[in-house]
């Protein structure tokens, strides 16, 4: 798993909704056939006015560490926009990782934020 790999060690991981759902859930399923178990949240892109009114659901606690997970990273302003909301809520971004870079200046825009960041793929590794 890349994050361990990175030697990050969150105790959840998620991303702006929808893009980075599946992401977080599926590499909080898999952590639990390679414990330490990691949890998932996922970072509302506006706080609802019903319900638990908070911008960000799910196993994410303040002043814990996590990782930010992305899709694809075209502008890298949605995985930007998650950083700041688990920032603000308290939490410690370790740092990002993305499925898939487009290439198109997002993961120089996440890295001039300070942020780590590791990425599966690159649309020019794909040879489409």
């Amino acid at each position: 798993m890349e994050i361990r790999a990175a030697g990050w060690e969150p105790l959840a991981v998620g991303g702006l909704t929808l893009g980075s759902d599946p992401v977080a859930y599926a590499l909080s399923a898999a952590s639990l056939a390679d414990p330490p178990v990691i949890n998932a949240f996922t970072v509302r892109k506006a706080t609802k006015a019903h319900g638990t009114q908070r911008r960000i659901e799910g196993c994410f606690v303040a002043d814990s560490p996590v990782v930010v997970v992305e899709d694809v990273i075209t502008s890298g302003a949605s995985a930007l926009d998650a950083v700041a909301a688990v920032k603000a809520e308290g939490g410690t971004v370790l740092g990002v990782i993305a499925l898939l870079d487009r290439e198109e200046g997002g993961a120089d825009a996440i890295r001039d934020a300070g942020l780590d960041l590791r990425i599966l793929v690159r649309l020019s590794e794909l040879g489409l």
